[in-house]
C-alpha cells in the first residue's frame, strides 16, 4: 500500500499513545476513516499489533479515538483562534476565516476531517456515527450562538434565523473544500469568503454591514496571523505545545 507521508517507516516501537494517534488521523483523513484498522496502523508505523491493542483495544476504539484527536485540531485550529476576537458578528466571521484556513493550508492531509468522516458515515449507525454527529451538532450550536450574539448586539437583523443562515454559511465552506480537494481548486476558498461575506451583509443591521466591510479588507490576513503566531500545536508527533479538547 501506499504510504502517507509523514508516518515515519522506521518506528521504534515505544511510541506514546498521542504520537500514534498524531499519524492514524492523516493516515484516516486520506484513506478513510473505515480502511483504519489495528493492522493497517501496525503496517504503517512498523509496530506490533499487540502493541496497538494495548492502546485501543479494538479498530473501533481506535476510530473512536481519531475522532476525538480529530476534534481537538479542530477545536485549536479554528475554534481557539475564533475565541480571540470579539464575540458576535466579528467571532462569526472569524471562525469562518479560520474553517477555510485549515482546509487551504492542509491540517489535515485528505481535506476537512469531519466532512470525509461524515460522508462515509453518515448511512452507518453506530458509535462512530453518533459521535460525528455529536461533534457536528455542537460545532453547529457554537456558530448558531455567535449568530444570536449578533443579533442582540444590533449587527444582524433581529428576526434572522439561525439554523437557516448557518446552514448556507456551512455549505459555502464545505463546497470549498469539495471543490479545492477533488480539483485541486485554490480559487474555491477565494469564492467561500466572498459567498459568506455577501450572505452576512444581506442579514446585516447598517451597523453590521460597516463592520462586514472592514473586517473584509483584514480578517483572512489576521486569522493567519494568529496560526502563524507558533502558540498552535502541530498534528505531527513532537509539538511543543499539546493538544487540549
Amino acid at each position: 500500500m501506499k504510504a502517507v507521508a509523514g508516518i515515519p517507516r522506521n518506528h521504534d516501537g515505544r511510541g506514546t499513545r498521542d504520537e500514534i494517534l498524531a499519524h492514524a488521523v492523516q493516515l484516516a483523513s486520506v484513506e478513510g476513516l473505515e480502511s483504519l484498522t489495528i493492522g493497517r496502523l501496525a503496517e504503517a508505523l512498523a509496530m506490533s499489533k499487540s502493541g496497538l491493542f494495548g492502546h485501543f483495544g479494538s479498530k473501533r476504539g481506535l476510530q473512536l479515538a481519531v475522532l476525538e484527536r480529530a476534534a481537538e485540531v479542530f477545536g485549536e485550529r479554528v475554534r481557539k483562534i475564533g475565541r480571540r476576537f470579539p464575540s458576535g458578528l466579528e467571532r462569526l466571521l472569524a471562525l469562518l476565516e479560520a474553517w477555510l484556513a485549515y482546509v487551504e493550508e492542509g491540517d489535515f492531509q485528505g481535506g476537512c476531517f469531519f466532512a470525509a468522516a461524515s460522508a462515509e458515515f453518515d448511512g452507518r449507525p453506530g458509535p462512530v456515527r453518533e459521535t460525528l454527529v455529536r461533534l457536528a451538532r455542537a460545532w453547529v450550536a457554537a456558530l448558531e450562538g455567535e449568530i444570536h450574539k449578533a443579533a442582540a448586539r444590533g449587527e444582524l437583523d433581529a428576526d434572522t434565523d439561525a439554523s437557516q443562515l448557518v446552514f448556507e454559511l456551512h455549505a459555502f465552506v464545505q463546497e470549498a473544500n469539495w471543490s479545492f480537494q477533488l480539483f485541486g481548486d485554490s480559487v474555491a476558498i477565494e469564492r467561500a469568503r466572498i459567498s459568506i461575506q455577501k450572505r452576512l451583509a444581506r442579514a446585516a443591521t447598517t451597523n453590521g454591514r460597516e463592520l462586514c466591510r472592514r473586517l473584509a479588507a483584514t480578517l483572512a490576513a489576521d486569522v493567519r496571523g494568529a496560526r502563524a503566531l507558533g502558540e498552535l500545536p502541530s498534528v505531527e508527533p513532537g509539538a511543543s505545545s499539546p493538544l487540549h479538547g
